[in-house]
């Protein structure tokens, strides 16, 4: 169990190559399993490489465990952030953020403000240039994220004087500084709301909580503080990820190249400009590439979680108040579930994949049983002729319908499931069409049950959806415009975040395939 206090902590957290599991749990899974205890963060602990233990962990979420991260975490974030809390207060953050998260929010709000960010980034770069890609990508989310939540416009003082708070921040220094910067700007938008002089363009996360939510404005800035850290630091470092793996698989550029250019060219003869949400479903060898940038890159490596109850799992017992690390980046890059993991492959994600097309007023209605707090995760079951449709193998990336987005959860069989077995779920109706034949569509991406790169459960990633939207833009007109090379070794590690230690540096060159 190693050191007294400390136990294996320095040794699991010793920095390691990204695209492996890092020699720590090599030798500890060829030694004890992919089930072993240790000693770790001060505590007795758990440690899960196995993905079925990791889905009954994450399934059972508030019941058997729950949250439980370091404490210097939550002196970080706050005690109010998202990532430590738990219950009910974790259950209302979650649903504020996902009103301003949702499906139908990504399609008319959210879409042209990503593409609008990448093209500030990606117009900047000049011909033959080396820079670091890296810093380029949290360029974009961070622009991103400052005009969602608070209505800052990139390159404007009080967005640089952000960023500067920001990166003072992540180094370590108090967060009293970002905080006050937060709280100026939250009373000045008070301030406004007061004296009925508000914008018209500050629809944003901020004039949304100040309205509709009975938050504190301690919790308001924790709120602010963790989703800018949450939504900015995981995105940029996929992107960054999905730059690094490209060069070295020609064959995924080339067909890139020729998804992105058949959408570009129907664009240009229909005299449109802006990508639209069709546009963004037909990507679909691009949700190929994300879906393998983020199994191989394991942008989250592990999640915290403690036993609540006394817990028996196929054998092995786990103690009430034991911590439990369910290692998402084990089952990503086992070769039992994946084959050969280690290697950048996005063609994996079409083996399996499936397409289930319902069209036309002859089709019987799709219904759909959607959790009202979480309507846009993929918490979906969809019917087909009467038939329960086992979706588990279907991909959520570039689904369409009215409101939500993803078909995955299981339920199989010809009949319909027990209300009993979904007390909070309720029933809704998804009209036809309208008599057309567009017909309700899954991405023929696979969704595999070992691939969790957002998490899972109840504490499933609120911003998964605008991440894949995020990468799936950039990589459109990154592919479109330039050609771009490695400019010095570099890869990516883990600290346990994953970092390019050198920031990714590359060359580009411009061209236009259009």
């Amino acid at each position: 169990m190693g050191w007294p206090f400390l136990g294996e902590t320095i040794g699991y957290l010793k920095p390691y190559s990204a695209t492996t599991i890092g020699e720590f749990m090599d030798q500890h899974i060829a030694r004890y399993g992919k089930i072993y205890k240790s000693k770790l963060f001060g505590e007795p602990a758990i440690v899960s490489a196995d993905a079925g233990l990791n889905r009954f962990i994450l399934q059972n979420e508030g019941k058997l465990f729950e949250c439980s991260y370091p404490r210097s975490i939550g002196g970080i974030l706050g005690k109010w952030s998202m990532l430590v809390l738990v219950g009910d207060m974790h259950r209302d953050m979650r649903v504020i953020s996902l009103n301003f998260l949702s499906h139908a929010r990504l399609r008319t709000h959210l879409l042209k403000e990503v593409e609008k960010h990448t093209l500030l980034v990606l117009n900047s770069w000049k011909e033959n240039s080396t820079f670091s890609a890296q810093d380029e990508a949290k360029k974009f989310t961070f622009n991103l994220m400052a005009q969602h939540i608070m209505s800052l416009q990139p390159g404007n003082i009080e967005t640089e004087q952000l960023k500067k708070e920001y990166v003072t921040f992540m180094k370590g220094v108090s967060r009293s500084i970002i905080l006050k910067f937060i709280e100026g700007k939250m009373e000045e938008r008070i301030k406004r709301i007061q004296d009925g002089n508000e914008s018209s363009g500050e629809d944003d996360l901020l004039n949304w909580v100040l309205k509709h939510s009975n938050l504190s404005t301690e919790q308001i800035l924790d709120l602010i503080l963790s989703l800018l850290f949450a939504g900015h630091e995981t995105s940029s470092v996929a992107i960054a990820l999905a730059i690094y793996f490209l060069p070295g698989c020609p064959q995924a550029i080339q067909q890139l190249r020729e998804e992105h250019i058949e959408i570009a060219r129907a664009k240009k003869q229909a005299g449109e400009v802006e990508l639209t949400w069709d546009d963004y479903k037909q990507m679909e060898f691009t949700h190929c590439v994300v879906n393998e940038t983020l199994r191989l890159g394991n942008v989250v490596r592990f999640l915290h979680r403690k036993a609540v109850k006394d817990v028996r799992y196929k054998g092995y017992d786990i103690p009430c108040g034991w911590k439990v690390l369910p290692v998402i980046a084990a089952v990503h890059l086992d070769p039992s579930l994946f084959d050969q993991p280690q290697h950048f492959n996005p063609w994996r994600w079409q083996e399996k994949g499936k397409r289930i097309i319902s069209r036309g007023p002859q089709a019987l209605e799709l219904v759909l049983a959607v959790d009202p707090h979480m309507q846009s995760l993929p918490h979906w079951l969809l019917f087909l002729g009467g038939d329960v449709v086992n979706s588990t193998d279907v991909g959520s990336s570039g689904c369409d319908d009215d409101e939500h987005g993803s078909f995955v959860n299981v339920w199989a069989g010809p009949q319909l499931p027990s209300r009993s077995l979904m007390p909070m779920w309720k029933w809704a109706s998804h009209l036809h069409n309208n008599g057309g034949g567009r017909g309700s569509c899954v991405s023929s991406s696979t969704v595999n049950n070992n691939f969790l790169p957002f998490g899972g459960g109840p504490r499933l990633c609120a911003g998964s959806e605008l991440a894949k939207l995020e990468m799936a833009v950039f990589i459109h007109h990154l592919i479109l415009n330039y050609n771009w090379e490695l400019a010095d070794t570099d890869q990516p590690y883990a600290y346990p975040f994953v970092d390019f230690p050198k920031g990714l540096p590359i060359r580009v060159q411009t061209h236009s395939l259009v």
